[in-house]
């Protein structure tokens, strides 16, 4: 009688078996909107606001808000009383790092850049902004220095001009800093032919420079 038994508790053990080993459907989640990624707190970024840029940045408001929060999502508001411009996520913001894109653009407004040149760091993931002042590469005092700021503008802007075409990037020259917003390799040439005419070499001599690097530059692409 027992040895009868025995087979049918086994079966009840196969089939129960069976349907342990049966493996769940895979879960699909959505993707974490950036609110929820911060565990709901709100990221804040401050941008300072020079007295000399107040004027223009009333002028420019409208075209530096609409792109802040209509297309990166991203909360901006002008602090009268810090004087700084305020920026931070919203629950519908779609990505964290639109926030350091914008406060970057705000502040790159804030050197000197047009708003038409500074919108690509919204756009363009390798733009970046550079800054150093004309001490930095030579110590230079009175007339010598002003000599050095008109070797870098050139007649009109025309040296200037050349070198942004050459280089695809913007500068601005703002008495002794200058800022230069560009990818990194473009940067790097732009650098080096402004501190050529701050250590004195002629306009001429850069330009031909920078017809070679800029030749290497393209066959490269």
């Amino acid at each position: 009688m027992q040895s009868s038994k025995a087979p049918a508790s086994m079966e009840v053990e196969t089939s129960e078996h069976k349907s342990q080993g049966a493996l769940p459907a895979k879960p699909k989640f959505k993707p974490l909107k950036a609110h929820e990624m911060s565990d709901g707190r709100v990221q804040f970024r401050k941008v300072s606001v020079p007295p000399h840029r107040y004027s223009p940045l009333k002028k420019a408001w409208m075209e530096i808000y609409t792109p802040i929060y209509e297309q990166m999502k991203i909360d901006v508001r002008m602090n009268l009383k810090a004087r700084k411009v305020e920026l931070k996520t919203r629950s519908d913001t779609p990505d964290v790092s639109n926030l350091q894109k914008c406060a970057d653009f705000v502040h790159a407004f804030m050197l000197g850049f047009d708003v038409i040149d500074a919108i690509a760091l919204l756009r363009l993931d390798e733009l970046y902004v550079e800054s150093f002042e004309i001490k930095d590469v030579k110590t230079l005092r009175g007339e010598h220095l002003s000599r050095a700021i008109g070797r870098l503008s050139g007649k009109g802007g025309k040296t200037k001009f050349a070198i942004e075409n050459a280089t695809k990037t913007r500068i601005v020259i703002a008495d002794t800093k200058i800022h230069i917003l560009g990818s990194f390799q473009n940067i790097k040439v732009a650098r080096d032919s402004l501190c050529s005419l701050i250590l004195g070499s002629p306009a001429g001599k850069v330009y031909s420079k920078l017809r070679q690097v800029t030749a290497r530059l393209a066959e490269r692409f």
